[in-house]
């Protein structure tokens, strides 16, 4: 019998190659993996999910908000952590915000103006008018001072455009307080502060943020949101700060609240990796369950 020629027999040694290759790495590989999670971590294998009353009630791994159909907070909840995915917590589009701690200055709305969808204009909040408003409306729930160094008792980046550049000052703007609001402060080295006028262009002056006397008390991640966006966890020290009001709404001691707070905490990974972390659905669902 004649021999194939070389070319057909290398193809054909390529096509056997191929296909012994997709049984192992595409049918029995996977199948072997999938069944000693199965077996093994079931739980995790699937997801981490956690029931409520029979029902799935979110992922351990993944955070939720807690908020009603306005985005208000509920207030007998443990609140998660800000989150820039999507409308939050979305796990189709997880990500972070990409703003740095140098994105101090807001674009302020101007009134009566359209973008260019034909909607109203919004502006843009820098990352530290974010963390300003969201600290004060922290402390507004908590019933604390939401204050934070270089943030105006308004709730926004208490920041200065000096002019000129260079030299002695001749004029100041609280660019991020829009007009008619009255400036965090009265003077900036003997010149007036004025209020910022919303689509004035004020790229040409020096950003000056100003420190004030106000001390954090709300915790930084209760102001900033994670990098996946999706985090389940919160500090020790958020937890902390929301336990009155939790054990308040529900009418429960807050010994009883601190100690369920303990019992959802996880410490370092293996003793030393990462911090502390309270699961904000696990406490939640404990909480439900000491209510019937």
């Amino acid at each position: 019998m004649e021999r194939l020629p070389s070319w057909i027999r290398q193809h054909l040694a390529a096509l056997r190659a191929l296909l012994v290759l997709t049984l192992v790495t595409g049918a029995i590989y996977p199948l072997v993996v999938t069944g000693v999670a199965q077996a093994l971590f079931n739980g995790k294998a699937n997801g981490s999910i956690v029931q409520k009353d029979g029902k799935d009630a979110g992922s351990a791994l993944l955070g939720q908000s807690f908020a009603d159909a306005d985005g208000n907070a509920v207030r007998k909840y443990f609140q998660s952590r800000p989150s820039a995915a999507g409308d939050g917590y979305d796990p189709t589009s997880t990500a972070a915000s990409n703003l740095g701690p140098e994105d101090i200055v807001d674009t302020l709305p101007v009134p009566g103006a359209k973008d260019d969808e034909g909607n109203p204009d919004t502006g843009r909040q820098s990352l530290l008018t974010q963390v300003c408003a969201r600290s004060r409306a922290a402390g507004e729930l908590e019933g604390v001072s939401g204050g934070r160094p270089y943030c105006t008792p308004d709730g926004v980046g208490a920041v200065l455009k000096v002019f000129p550049a260079v030299g002695t000052p001749t004029r100041a703007v609280s660019v991020n307080q829009a007009c008619p609001a009255a400036p965090f402060i009265g003077e900036y080295q003997g010149v007036k502060v004025e209020c910022g006028k919303p689509g004035e262009d004020y790229a040409a002056g020096r950003t000056v943020a100003v420190r004030g006397a106000a001390r954090a008390v709300v915790p930084a991640d209760a102001v900033t949101a994670s990098g996946s966006g999706l985090d389940p966890d919160i500090s020790p020290a958020y937890a902390a700060l929301q336990a009155p009001r939790v054990a308040r709404e529900r009418g429960l001691p807050l010994d009883q609240v601190k100690t369920l707070i303990e019992r959802n905490t996880t410490g370092r990974g293996l003793g030393f990796m990462g911090e502390p972390g309270v699961n904000v659905l696990t406490l939640n669902l404990a909480l439900d369950h000491l209510k019937g």
